[in-house]
């Protein structure tokens, strides 16, 4: 008589799974084990930051034309970025106490829709001083979009795979650069400078189409919302201050100084770095970038991996000292070798976006339900806008250093990262409810 075979294992979308397996193994099955609700909430977040992503590299792939455009030096042109950081401050601190008070998809689909609003009114301003308000109104939406969309997933997420979940929402970063690149290129290929920068800016439309699909398909995770609900300290900035709380939001205001210093130093400057003193056109500027971006992308879904096998720590100390040997390399290839900078944007990339990976987990485990949104919303915006200093201090002193010497205050922001883990504890393998 026959054996009869194995029974399989149904996942929550009725697709079988072999006996033995968990709905978590194979290469994808961190996705399949979030269930439907879970996908679609990674969508809307995956989409959220990806387009957060476009709307901010508008300003800086457009910043040659706009200098140009209004006649300003490199310290006006890098006040536009530190104005859009510290505002994001704001916003995020703003949107993650909204995250903990009224939903985590509520909050998500206010932030998109301020910086939706607001690149779209950049296209309009008449003189420097307005774009400089519009884009830190920007900020306000900027600021809040990546946490709270980070919170969504991660409570729906396994501790067992919630790096590489997260790691994969971080990518959509790379995505919504590479889209902006591809826009710059086609746009400032056929418009005039003065009216291709515009015309960058009210493409920022597009994150309005979004909206409505969040409104109509995603809710935050049942057992988080139940447990925020329960408590009377949600989305109190007094919480996370408390003692219990206080040592975990100091040193990751720290952290997030150091990464985000060394990363918008580099996301700020690096085209103007290549246009101006490589000498390199539009379309030579969006092929080195090409590189750079699909390191970045690369970088996101190797860094989600090893934060889940090496820890939270360890992948951002590995990566903290790559990133700052990259930086220092790509700053001071000799000219003329534009082919070593072509081949050096890749690893640059990489590094550099692969520490991101493990902070949407990290920053989630180290907080309770209650005052979630809120701690990750204020410790990674608050280190933003800290970090904003850093491209600032590359604008004033690239008159007299040049952009490429004065990239080294990226390196610096990664030497602040490696000191402020000491003082974090490790959250691999945390359960968040």
């Amino acid at each position: 008589m026959s054996t009869p075979p194995p029974p399989q294992a149904l996942t929550d979308d009725t697709r079988p799974v072999a006996a033995g397996r968990t709905d978590d193994d194979g290469a994808f099955g961190w996705l399949r084990a979030l269930g439907p609700r879970g996908r679609r909430a990674f969508t809307g977040a995956f989409g959220g930051y990806a387009l957060d992503s476009y709307d901010y590299f508008t300003l800086p792939l457009s910043m040659v034309a706009l200098s140009a455009y209004f006649g300003l030096n490199s310290g006006q042109t890098g006040l536009f970025t530190t104005v859009t950081l510290v505002v994001s401050a704001i916003g995020g601190a703003l949107a993650g106490v909204l995250a903990d008070r009224i939903g985590r998809v509520k909050a998500l689909m206010i932030t998109v829709i301020t910086y939706a609003v607001f690149t779209v009114a950049c296209g309009f301003a008449p003189n420097y001083e307005t774009l400089l308000v519009f884009r830190a109104l920007q900020g306000l939406g900027f600021g809040g979009e990546w946490a709270v969309g980070a919170i969504l997933v991660a409570e729906y997420a396994s501790a067992k795979n919630r790096g590489r979940t997260l790691g994969a929402i971080q990518s959509s970063w790379a995505v919504g650069w590479g889209l902006a690149v591809i826009a710059y290129t086609l746009v400032f290929s056929v418009a005039g400078d003065d009216l291709a920068w515009r015309i960058m800016f009210w493409t920022g439309a597009l994150p309005a189409l979004l909206v409505i699909w969040l409104r109509r398909s995603v809710q935050d995770a049942p057992e988080a919302a139940a447990a925020r609900e329960q408590s009377a300290e949600k989305g109190s900035f007094k919480a996370i201050f408390k003692p219990g709380l206080l040592r975990v939001t100091l040193f990751s205001v720290l952290l997030s100084t150091g990464v985000q210093g060394g990363y918008y130093t580099l996301a700020t400057w690096v085209p103007t770095y290549l246009k101006s003193e490589r000498e390199l056109s539009v379309v030579g500027t969006g092929g080195y970038l090409t590189f750079l971006i699909s390191g970045a992308f690369i970088g996101y879904l190797t860094g989600g991996y090893l934060t889940d096998k090496l820890g939270r720590k360890r992948n951002i100390w590995l990566f903290a000292l790559l990133s700052a040997i990259c930086i220092l390399a790509y700053a001071n290839i000799p000219s003329g070798a534009n082919t070593l900078l072509l081949v050096l944007g890749f690893p640059l990339g990489f590094c550099m976006s692969a520490i991101f990976s493990g902070f949407g987990s990290y920053l989630s485990e180290l907080y309770p339900t209650a005052v979630r949104g809120t701690g990750q919303g204020f410790t990674y915006n608050t280190g933003r806008a800290v970090g904003a200093v850093f491209p600032t201090m590359v604008g004033f002193l690239a008159d007299s250093w040049g952009v490429g010497g004065a990239l080294v205050f990226g390196a610096i922001g990664y030497g602040l990262a490696a000191l402020a883990l000491l003082g974090l504890p490790e959250t691999r393998g945390k359960e968040l409810t």
